[in-house]
């Protein structure tokens, strides 16, 4: 529990250094975030992709004045839900309508509040670094009064131009190895992703859901990381680190997705019993991630070719899937209820593997009906066409601008 003069003392600090604050590359979502009257607006993403930043952009753009509370504040370590009350008190005094509040998930009981503040009139903005905030405690009081939009790191496209590059083969190459978490791509000190690792898996996991061991879990990371683009099972898991129940996995697994740190995508079924039943291909949400705390020996560019598609389809598509009959298609993208896309990924088409690919995502065209279909590759374009339907070879460089 903390005092009337500490929480006001804590919000005055924080709002001059917010104020202060360098407002930097303006973000491609930023005209995207939804407001309503009525409804809160969710913002979440994984640690230092910029959602405060993106606060302080949007602050500036369409606010002159408002309330901004940080609750990761050390300070407020000791607040509990009884101090809302005094909160509201300071919100008051202040005469402001619009509210933004950072990671305030980490105080039980912050949806009632937000939900109290909405009937009140406030427009509120909220974000988060655990995709948990979004189910369980929003479900419960704020259902159908909430809005949600993601913050990815820098795109391919934010990332060329934040830092004047040109957009070419050379860009995409060098985006495959430094990812676009902001402050690293400013500046390439390697310690910030280590660093991001461990706050990840303390703060976001450990202490939200009372996990012990800590060293097991940095394994399985370190173990992910090292494996994008592939598939992976609980099953699989329990055999190479010798725990004995494959539900300890799947908990782990919804906590690393939960916290933004990875992502897996199902096999394409119509039977949610065959997904689940199915190895699920896991990839990182951000790939300098990989370059910095992967353990491998080899560059693995072709994986992290595939990581980078994936990324640049799940800024824009919900439900991602890959296909699997005779041959594989890398992504099948599924908008309302109907599959609309298929993607095949591939660094480079060779002798060897033009025939494998190319089989793969025409299997796919063909069980989904579709006409078009896509091959991303790093520098490579062509088409070809066959029965009336058109598979298009595309240089990255123009696919992840399109």
């Amino acid at each position: 529990m903390l005092r009337q003069e500490e929480i006001a003392n804590v919000i005055d600090a924080q709002w001059a250094e917010f104020q202060k604050g360098d407002a930097g590359f303006e973000r491609e979502i930023l005209a995207q975030i939804p407001v309503l009257p009525a409804f809160a607006t969710i913002i979440t993403g994984i640690r230092r992709s910029g959602k405060s930043t993106l606060l302080l952009q949007l602050l500036r753009q369409k606010y002159g004045n408002a309330f901004y509370l940080h609750f990761d504040d050390i300070r407020l370590s000791a607040f509990e839900t009884g101090d809302f009350v005094r909160l509201h008190n300071e919100i008051g005094k202040r005469g402001v309508k619009t509210v933004f509040f950072d990671e305030i998930q980490l105080v039980r009981g912050w949806e009632l509040y937000v939900n109290q503040l909405l009937r009140e009139k406030y427009t509120v903005f909220v974000t988060g670094s655990n995709a948990s905030m979004l189910s369980a405690e929003m479900g419960t009081h704020l259902t159908g009064r909430h809005l949600s939009i993601e913050l990815f790191p820098f795109s391919y496209t934010e990332y060329i131009h934040f830092l004047g590059k040109k957009n070419s083969r050379e860009s995409v190459e060098s985006y495959l190895h430094s990812g676009g978490i902001p402050e690293y791509v400013k500046t390439e000190f390697a310690g910030i992703l280590s660093a991001l690792i461990d706050d990840i898996l303390w703060r976001d996991i450990a202490a939200r859901h009372a996990v012990r061991d800590i060293a097991s879990l940095r394994q399985l990371a370190v173990f992910l990381l090292t494996n994008i683009g592939n598939t992976v099972t609980a099953s699989k898991m329990v055999e190479i680190f010798g725990v004995k129940s494959p539900s300890t996995f799947l908990e782990y697994f919804s906590y690393l997705k939960d916290a933004f740190l990875f992502d897996f995508v199902p096999i394409f079924s119509h039977s949610l019993k065959v997904q689940a039943r199915n190895p699920k291909k896991v990839y990182t949400m951000d790939l300098g991630l990989y370059t910095q705390n992967a353990i491998s020996t080899t560059e693995n560019s072709g994986r992290r070719f595939e990581n980078l598609a994936f990324l640049h389809l799940r800024r824009r598509y919900k439900e991602l899937f890959y296909f699997r009959a005779k041959g594989e298609c890398d992504f099948i993208v599924l908008e309302k209820n109907a599959v609309t896309k298929a993607i095949q990924v591939c660094l480079q088409l060779t002798d060897e593997n033009f025939e494998r690919e190319l089989g793969g995502l025409r299997q796919a065209m063909q069980a989904f009906g579709l006409a078009y279909g896509q091959i991303a590759t790093l520098n490579q374009a062509d088409k070809f066409e066959e029965n009336g339907a058109t598979v298009e070879v595309v240089p990255a460089w123009k696919w992840l601008c399109e």
